[in-house]
């Protein structure tokens, strides 16, 4: 295992690995990017992290990052030019610590439920959609406020986020076109479009 770069495990449409590639393309850090096969994950990887997901960063140090969320703040800790962690105003990085929370934790079962509805038969697609979209609304109010989550630029909450908006979009793009949520398309329009999200998208040589 090279020990030059950083190691980063991470899979291309995966948009946790997505939100981690976002922020340490950021912060200008080269990496060593392995694009993983999710049936064939390679055995350095369930060395380091025996649960076998990506991403996973393992720094020159030897130190394992087995969170998306804590590989972007290594990576902004270092490295933040665009003030993504807004480490001068406590008030706004705890809206940004609620916010990605309630992504985590409360719309990502409702996202699963919604995109794999056939593996959840409890509920109706609908119904998942439905609860879904208490996130979506609360998304919405914030960005008729401003251009994105906290404020007029992209911030941490705005990068951990939206991959997960796009992929609850692509389960339907129709429906969410002609949704209500004309902020949050906006929004995702944008963030899809920035140069650093076309840049981590990009298909790895093989």
């Amino acid at each position: 295992m090279s020990n030059r770069l950083p190691i980063l495990y991470s899979f291309r449409r995966c948009p946790y690995a997505m939100r981690a590639r976002m922020a340490i393309k950021t912060a200008g850090i080269s990496v060593e990017q392995i694009e993983v096969s999710l049936k064939h994950k390679p055995r350095d990887l369930l060395e380091c992290s025996p649960k076998g997901t990506v991403p996973v960063l393992v720094t020159l140090d030897g130190e394992v990052i087995e969170q998306s969320r804590d590989i972007m703040s290594w990576a902004l800790q270092k490295s933040d030019p665009g003030n993504w962690l807004l480490k001068e105003n406590d008030l706004k990085q705890q809206a940004m610590t609620q916010l990605v929370d309630k992504c985590d934790f409360e719309f990502k079962p409702f996202l699963d439920r919604y995109k794999y509805f056939d593996r959840y038969p409890e509920e109706s697609q609908e119904e998942y959609r439905s609860r879904a979209e208490n996130f979506l609304t609360e998304l919405n109010t914030a960005l008729s406020k401003h251009a994105f989550l906290i404020d007029d630029n992209m911030r941490f909450a705005d990068a951990a986020i939206f991959p997960f908006i796009r992929q609850f979009a692509a389960v339907d793009m129709e429906w969410f076109k002609q949704s209500s949520y004309t902020h949050v398309q906006r929004w995702l329009e944008v963030c899809v479009g920035t140069e650093t999200f076309l840049k981590i998208m990009e298909k790895q040589r093989e």
